[in-house]
């Protein structure tokens, strides 16, 4: 048995889980703090990708509000940050052509003059260079697989996955046991649906009195456009087809750098369709004549994918436990309208980080940050998504076009009166309650890839770098293996096949086209975590697989 082994243990003040733009800004200001305080603090993160970045998705157009607070100097240091937003358009699609939206229609929160367009895997691996430069200690290609609780019940750190390990649960050659990483308080920065925050919120009832989170996919890829193609600073996004209205979502277009554009579609997923697919209806999107011009010509040089929390006010859970605290998405504080949470992450770990550095420097460890909390309510973050916590509700309930309508209505009612005329509602059931059976829904007749603008699952794989070691346990683990074809596959016509951006789930048959299996092509996994999410029996657990694993993410 491998867990026979004892492990090696570090000490810390604070140890962070993840290398996001939470756990980095978090990282950053326990040190700002100690230093302002003539203090020493112990401070390390922990990555799970081979490198700070190679894990970082996102659109992105980022609010420089929080890296302002943090480093006011950046620009002079270099940070990654020299697009700034120039043109900002949106659009309705119909099928064969696109209304653009005024911009005085929309509030002043949803302009994006004054942001920039940038790589946020770049702004981390640049905040990484600033963490260490101020003493953090940063290991990127460890996993944290485990929570570790004193004799109390309180958390007092992680514990790293063991390496080595075979397919068949045995100790290979190389096999090194995990390191133990004890901290008067732990920061958890894992992002959308961190498997140890999961377990988190179960234990410590974290979500009890908040609404249920809600979860988007989004999906991106990164190409370079011909010189009178591209128009640097532009910002398109648009919503309508190919989705039907009954499904959210919406895409993203950023033209930045000197030739970069980073295109994305997201689908909401308390879709309803078992049939549909996020993935197809991203590579169709890209055919409307309003799109594929600005594709024709160019390269595409990158793909990836990854889950975006939704639930926004309603759905922020308890942020503090017995020796820790949530910050970032594993907490959830994306502004859905605006289509952005960087900013709302990064702020929270400096929340976090200020209220740690008070209890370190009292003597405190492993009470609750309850001064976290505070801070947070007294921030732009808490204001920023009480001011739009009705649009996703509205969303869901009415649908794209009155449910966007309406939800105009509130951010405007929000912003002139200070107050929401409909007060906060709700969001319901889970997103994996939303899927209706197959039988009461039409298949989907998706065209197939043109090799221009459009591709197949495998190819967009190859370009997220993606690799894992194949003899090692299996980290989409089923809790009842016999579920899928059981009960999806009849139910639901097994949706895992079309939710998972990557291939990773088929239903295989034999020749005579019976005999359905399951298979899971593990190898592929870009570690959305949408299979978590969606899955409407609950059956599929991701949890980390060995460190290092999973995609490797340049300019994404």
């Amino acid at each position: 048995m491998t867990s026979a082994a004892p492990r090696e243990a570090m000490e810390y003040d604070v140890v962070i889980v993840g290398a996001g733009p939470a756990g980095l800004s978090a990282a950053i200001r326990l040190k700002q703090c100690a230093a302002e305080a003539g203090k020493e603090i112990t401070v390390c993160v922990l990555e799970k990708g081979s490198e700070v970045g190679a894990h970082i998705l996102s659109g992105a157009v980022i609010d420089p509000i929080a890296l302002n607070e943090l480093i006011p100097d950046w620009k002079d240091k270099g940070a990654p940050l020299d697009t700034p937003v120039t043109d900002d358009r949106f659009l309705y699609l119909g099928p064969a052509g696109a209304i653009r939206f005024p911009n005085f229609l929309f509030p002043p929160l949803m302009s994006n003059h004054g942001n920039y367009i940038a790589s946020l895997g770049n702004l981390c691996r640049w905040l990484g260079k600033q963490a260490e430069e101020l003493g953090v200690e940063i290991y990127p290609g460890f996993a944290a697989a485990e929570v570790l609780y004193d004799d109390k019940g309180r958390v007092k750190g992680v514990a790293t996955g063991d390496m080595g390990i075979g397919r068949d649960g045995k100790p290979k050659s190389g096999f090194t046991r995990g390191m133990e990483l004890h901290g008067k308080y732990t920061l958890i920065a894992e992002g959308v649906r961190g498997s140890l925050a999961k377990q988190l919120l179960v234990r410590f009832k974290l979500q009890e009195a908040a609404e249920p989170q809600k979860f988007g996919i989004g999906l991106k890829e990164l190409w370079q456009l011909p010189k009178d193609m591209h128009k640097r600073g532009l910002v398109l996004h648009t919503m309508g087809w190919p989705l039907p209205n009954d499904a959210g979502g919406g895409s993203f277009m950023y033209h930045w750098g000197e030739d970069l554009v980073s295109i994305g579609f997201v689908v909401h997923l308390n879709y309803k369709n078992p049939y549909l697919s996020p993935f197809d209806e991203f590579q169709r999107f890209k055919t409307h004549p309003a799109i594929r011009p600005f594709l024709e010509g160019g390269k595409r040089i990158g793909y990836g994918a990854r889950a975006i929390t939704e639930g926004g006010f309603q759905s922020v859970p308890k942020l503090t436990f017995p020796g820790g605290a949530l910050i970032g998405c594993s907490a959830g504080f994306v502004n859905v309208p605006r289509i952005k949470g960087s900013h709302n992450a990064m702020k929270t770990g400096m929340l976090a980080a200020e209220a740690a550095f008070e209890a370190v420097a009292a003597g405190r460890a492993q009470d609750e940050l309850t001064a976290y909390t505070k801070l947070y309510e007294e921030s732009h973050v808490y204001k920023d998504l009480k001011r739009v916590r009705n649009v996703k509700p509205f969303w869901s309930r009415l649908s794209t076009i009155p449910g966007v309508g309406f939800g105009f209505i509130d951010m405007w009612t929000n912003q002139l009166l200070g107050f929401s005329v409909f007060g906060t509602l709700k969001h319901g059931k889970p997103d994996h309650a939303s899927l209706k059976p197959a039988r009461e829904c039409k298949p989907i007749a998706y065209p197939k890839p043109d090799g221009i603008v459009s591709f197949d699952k495998l190819s967009s794989v190859f370009l997220s770098n993606t690799n894992h070691e194949e003899d090692q346990p299996i980290h989409l683990t089923l809790k009842d293996a016999s579920i899928p074809i059981a009960r999806n596959l009849p139910e639901y016509d097994e949706p895992a096949q079309r939710y998972c951006p990557a291939g990773v789930y088929e239903v295989v048959r034999d020749g005579t086209g019976g005999n359905p299996r399951f298979v899971i092509n593990a190898q592929n996994c870009v570690h959305c975590k949408t299979c978590d999410i969606k899955d409407p029996a609950q059956n599929i657990n991701w949890v980390t697989p060995e460190g290092g694993g999973g995609p490797n993410y340049p300019n994404m």
